[in-house]
């Protein structure tokens, strides 16, 4: 396995992958050109990125390797989701690992605010003595109005109120019901910016939270009132925030990441004295950096080696421990995914029964995985990242039911799988490992990891005979010869071979009389 770092990732999470026995290339600086990133992502399995490294939908037109695309921090803004879902690639953050310390840089630059320390201390480097103009205000008793109250939003509004400020907040994300069950009360956006004397955002960027705080918003706080964005570029209208604090409208704004960074050289935001500027440092602590690093090398490589999905934003959660529970289950998925594909190449219905046992099973990551091999066997890149969205594509109906009678089973799975005027159906349960117990309704037994010739035949003597000296005269040896009865004159047979047929001798088989048909899984 191959892992791609971009933008000074920490070395204690680069250690990791190593000592798991990872390829690790390091890129010195950021890769900015989509076009030189997609060369680096052609051959590697996973990307670390920060913000500095922006991954676009064109970079990942040949990453035909990427499994998962790694961001070193909470936001994965810079990183399109969607096109890296409709290829299969995972994408995962570690929202943990810097909530103190961008919380903290939040609540510095409150206090720089309030006391206009940098302007202090510029001036005193610059040999003045500049206490007039510097009146500052105190923190204890002023309002502050939180936007966003997850983990970072969180722990800022603790803090504060650690330091007597009186806190309120609005969450797009929470529904309105949670209003009044924390210590944080809950208003309406236009209610908080009337209300709050400072405010701080604190949410990612979506297309609805661009420019949260446009002209009009920002016009509706009081005045004399100041803003603070030290969560993601583009929240607030950058233009519109100048011309507030030029009518003195806003008492000033602290701003630690932009519309477009880096910030260029001559952005009038610069020139303003009544703005902080720092450069996007929310997360820029060697504690931080350590821990998104370790926290994302071990939800990487855990993905990989055991199914375990955390930290992700576009899979289902599945921690370590539900991963043990489903990790005997995944081979058999695999194989009867790749043994439906063979009975049906194209399907247009799967129905999903978890038999038995299986309350407590979390089925999601089995039916992806299921889907997956089901509709990758035959065309295209089809991962349990994106199966869903292609079985909805190709116009597969999947329907799934956890519970029910195991027919003797303590855990059994049954598909019934339809397409082609055709409907099979397979039973199968990991009783001494993964094994098919029924097919079409027929009891025959066999490991679906094998190569096998699946066999409706005459029900008649001799068949099994006549099978056996034509794989004997090809050189090919019959590990188990499972039969089963339909009832109708007809046979099944599961024959488990120690290597595949070739065509040919898949064809003089199936020209043999008595052999209705033939499939090779």
């Amino acid at each position: 396995m191959k892992v791609l770092a971009c933008d000074g990732i920490h070395e204690d999470g680069l250690t990791l992958f190593r000592n798991a026995g990872w390829d690790v290339l390091v890129s010195a600086d950021p890769i900015k050109d989509p076009d030189a990133l997609a060369l680096a992502l052609a051959d590697v399995d996973a990307v670390l990125v920060r913000s500095a490294t922006k991954v676009p939908g064109e970079a990942l037109a040949r990453a035909d390797k990427l499994r998962v695309i790694g961001r070193a921090g909470a936001g994965v803004d810079t990183i399109d989701v969607e096109a890296a879902t409709q290829r299969g690639i995972a994408v995962m953050n570690a929202p943990d690992g810097n909530t103190l310390a961008a919380a903290e840089h939040a609540i510095s630059l409150l206090f720089a605010l309030a006391r206009h320390i940098p302007r202090a201390d510029a001036g005193m480097k610059a040999g003045q003595w500049p206490k007039v103009g510097l009146t500052g205000f105190e923190l204890e008793g002023k309002k502050l109005g939180v936007i966003g109250l997850g983990r970072i939003g969180g722990t800022v509004a603790r803090k504060a109120q650690g330091i007597g400020m009186e806190v309120a907040a609005h969450d797009p994300f929470l529904p309105a019901s949670a209003a009044g069950k924390g210590s944080v009360p809950l208003k309406s956006l236009d209610e908080l910016l009337a209300w709050a004397d400072i405010v701080t955002l604190h949410i990612p960027r979506t297309k609805e939270t661009t420019n949260l705080l446009s002209e009009a918003r920002m016009r509706s706080m009081k005045p004399g009132a100041y803003v603070i964005n030290a969560a993601r570029g583009g929240l607030v209208d950058e233009a519109a925030l100048l011309r507030l604090l030029d009518e003195g409208h806003l008492g000033g704004a602290a701003l630690d990441t932009f519309a477009t960074e880096p910030l260029q050289a001559d952005s009038p935001l610069r020139a303003h004295e009544k703005l902080i500027l720092t450069p996007h440092l929310g997360a820029s602590t060697s504690e931080a950096q350590q821990a998104v690093s370790t926290i994302l090398a071990r939800q990487i490589i855990d993905f990989v080696a055991t199914g375990a999905v955390a930290g992700c934003v576009n899979l289902p959660p599945l921690t370590a421990e539900a991963a043990r529970e489903v990790g005997p289950w995944m081979p058999l998925m695999s194989s009867l995914g790749r043994l439906a594909s063979r009975l049906v190449p194209a399907p247009t219905r799967l129905e999903i029964t978890y038999a038995g046992r299986t309350d407590a099973l979390d089925t999601r990551p089995l039916t992806r995985l299921l889907v997956s091999a089901l509709l990758g066997t035959h065309s295209g890149r089809v991962t349990p990242v994106n199966a869903l969205q292609e079985a909805t594509a190709r116009g597969l109906i999947v329907a799934e039911t956890v519970g029910g009678d195991g027919d003797g089973f303590d855990r059994l799975l049954r598909l019934k799988v339809v397409g082609d005027h055709r409907t099979r159906e397979i039973e199968a349960t990991l009783h001494r490992g993964p094994r098919v117990v029924r097919l079409d309704g027929v009891e025959i037994e066999f490991d679906p990891q094998a190569h096998v010739l699946l066999m409706r035949n005459e029900d008649r003597p001799g068949m099994v005979g006549t099978v056996g000296s034509q794989l004997g005269a090809a050189g090919i040896n019959i590990v188990n010869f499972a039969l089963g009865a339909a009832g109708d004159g007809q046979a099944r047979a599961a024959i488990t071979i120690d290597r595949p047929v070739s065509d040919e001798q898949l064809a003089a088989l199936r020209a043999t009389p008595g052999i209705l048909s033939l499939a090779q899984v």
